[in-house]
């Protein structure tokens, strides 16, 4: 059998996005997103979330991507750079982090905090993931594996693509250099969380094409999902002129939006009798 989870990251990062992942799972096949509690749009994610009760939300650990904390500065000095906000991204994080400049104590209470806002909001938490990735990272799994047992959250995201995968997509060698070393971690982490009882999907895609996902690219990942549990990651939105201008990522918001309302996309996960679910919906022998 197979299963599969389409998950909608940064719920919470601005309107625009919010839309276009409710768009996503009212029109479409996206079936779960995951929540930044730190972000400006938080309020209206949560408040689209409450009128479509279907959509299972997760809890997006944000500790990258020029936010705001939600602690006062003073509490997380190491996490912040000058302006007083979270590395723009990942390099910036892991080389201070590498060099022992962040604390980790800091780390654990923003994340708490993070979660804290998330469950007070009275949504069902399925799962945890990461802005990112950062949580799979050596030594931040540990907190995430002890924040997991904290708060009764039994689920996380592993984003080990295959290294061997490209599903048609050409991506440069940064991003294939990327994807390796996020799928080692990954694997790693992998470890960890299965010592702790913690569950995953056991398939991951969405990363060397990550923000360029299409149409063509979905249908040949729904064409090539392996039995058992499978998620699809992607970043939705509308209005990608006006969110281009707000994030240098590179994204195509629209494009990824259309991929998974697509009609073609939406028959074909039906005809290969491919079971939609979010993270609620994963259980297997832990």
């Amino acid at each position: 059998m197979k299963y599969l989870i389409i998950n909608a990251d940064d719920f919470g990062l601005h309107e625009h996005i919010n839309a276009g992942i409710i768009k996503g799972f009212k029109e479409g096949c996206i079936t779960s997103t995951s929540l930044m509690c730190s972000a400006p749009a938080f309020d209206n994610a949560v408040e689209v979330a409450k009128v479509n009760p279907g959509l299972g939300i997760g809890i997006h650990l944000t500790l990258v991507g020029g936010v705001k904390p939600l602690l006062s500065p003073e509490k997380v000095p190491s996490l912040l750079d000058g302006n007083g906000v979270f590395p723009l991204d990942y390099v910036g994080f892991i080389k201070n982090f590498t060099l022992g400049k962040v604390c980790k104590n800091e780390i654990k209470a923003e994340l708490s905090a993070q979660i804290e806002r998330g469950l007070s909001t009275g949504l069902t938490i399925t799962h945890f993931d990461s802005h990112q990735h950062l949580h799979v990272l050596p030594g931040l799994i540990d907190i995430v594996i002890e924040l997991c047992e904290k708060y009764g959250i039994d689920k996380v995201r592993v984003p080990a693509e295959s290294i061997t995968w490209t599903g048609g997509y050409s991506a440069g060698l940064g991003r294939i250099i990327g994807r390796l070393g996020l799928t080692v971690c990954s694997e790693l982490a992998r470890r960890r969380l299965k010592n702790a009882g913690i569950i995953f999907p056991e398939h991951f895609f969405g990363m060397l094409a990550g923000g360029s996902l299409n149409e063509a690219l979905v249908e040949t990942i729904i064409d090539n999902l392996p039995d058992g549990y499978n998620e699809i990651m992607t970043h939705p939105g509308l209005h990608s002129d006006e969110l281009t201008k707000l994030y240098s990522w590179g994204y195509h918001w629209e494009d990824e939006l259309s991929a998974f309302i697509a009609p073609r996309n939406i028959k074909k996960i039906k005809t290969k009798g491919i079971s939609l679910i979010n993270f609620g919906g994963l259980n297997y022998a832990k």
